[in-house]
């Protein structure tokens, strides 16, 4: 067995069945679905006790105290034995060839070291592909290059080789229960490359209480990751607007986390007189944002 398919799942008991379906209608079924409980309090565990008693793929499930996706996903990561991790969100599903296509790659690239996974497409329920195309099929690149500067947006579905995600686990913050995945893309990217494969395997239904949906939200009460994700789009490696957005990004978080003018100036790590020019807009988009929050409250 190479490929583990790997769920976080919070209070999800109501959309794991879907995915569990499509797992199931798996042409290749050589491979384990790990599923890690990141404390719900549904009946999560009693839905996964019936899968597991239907006996018709393999299942691994943990619980573990809540803590937010990039806590659990770094709690399963250390127990994966599988040379490939593909992460699936519990409200998403897979098409019934993606394992095949998947094993169907790696045997090609698994013998290059520059390699730390692949990068294919995602669709939405209604079959539009999630965003742009790569620019040509098994377009081998960096996340920085193909992704950020090639200004490729979107979720994609990414399938990594365990040992790179055990060498780039995410950062946690105290207090903390949220963090964008692409801060560890990022620095992946300056070390490995990804193979970029035009074919769809993946479905995402982006609910309502979902993280995407909710992504300001979880983003203002995790203002600290949120600064740690700026550094990484500040890169001198990334395009010039994405480095601006990073900048306005550091800024914005940085009054979210009640940091101070002089210390956001000092721990700012680029040319200083970059966070000065942009430091007055920074501002505003904050006041804008704390405005609709207090709104909302």
């Amino acid at each position: 067995m190479i490929l583990t398919i790997l769920t976080p799942t919070y209070n999800r008991e109501y959309t794991l069945e879907r995915l569990y379906n499509s797992l199931v209608k798996q042409e290749d079924k050589d491979f384990l679905w790990y599923i890690i409980d990141d404390g719900s309090s549904d009946n999560t565990k009693i839905k996964v006790e019936e899968f597991i008693k239907d006996n018709k793929i393999k299942i691994k499930y943990d619980y573990k105290p809540n803590g937010g996706k990039h806590r659990a996903l770094n709690y399963a990561i250390k127990k994966i034995n599988t040379e490939l991790t593909f992460i699936v969100d519990s409200d998403d599903w897979l098409e019934n060839n993606a394992v095949s296509i998947i094993k169907q790659y790696h045997k090609k690239y698994k013998n290059n070291e520059k390699i730390c996974g692949y990068s294919f497409l995602r669709k939405y329920p209604n079959g539009e592909i999630n965003d742009k195309k790569f620019p040509r099929n098994e377009l081998i690149g960096n996340y920085i290059d193909v992704r950020i500067n090639g200004k490729i947006g979107g979720d994609k579905a990414e399938v990594f080789l365990t040992k790179c995600l055990l060498e780039f686990l995410f950062p946690e913050f105290e207090n903390e229960k949220f963090l964008g995945e692409d801060v560890v893309w990022f620095d992946m990217a300056l070390k490995y490359d990804m193979v970029h494969i035009n074919s769809s395997i993946y479905i995402s239904d982006y609910l309502q209480d979902g993280l995407t949906k909710n992504r300001r939200k979880n983003n203002i009460n995790s203002p600290i990751g949120c600064m740690e994700r700026a550094k990484r789009l500040m890169n001198n490696k990334c395009n010039i607007l994405t480095r601006i957005k990073g900048i306005l990004s550091y800024i914005v978080y940085g009054k979210f986390a009640n940091k101070k003018y002089k210390e956001l100036y000092d721990d700012f790590e680029q040319t200083k007189i970059f966070f000065i020019m942009l430091f007055p807009i920074g501002k505003i988009i904050y006041l804008k944002w704390r405005n609709k929050v207090n709104e909302k409250n």
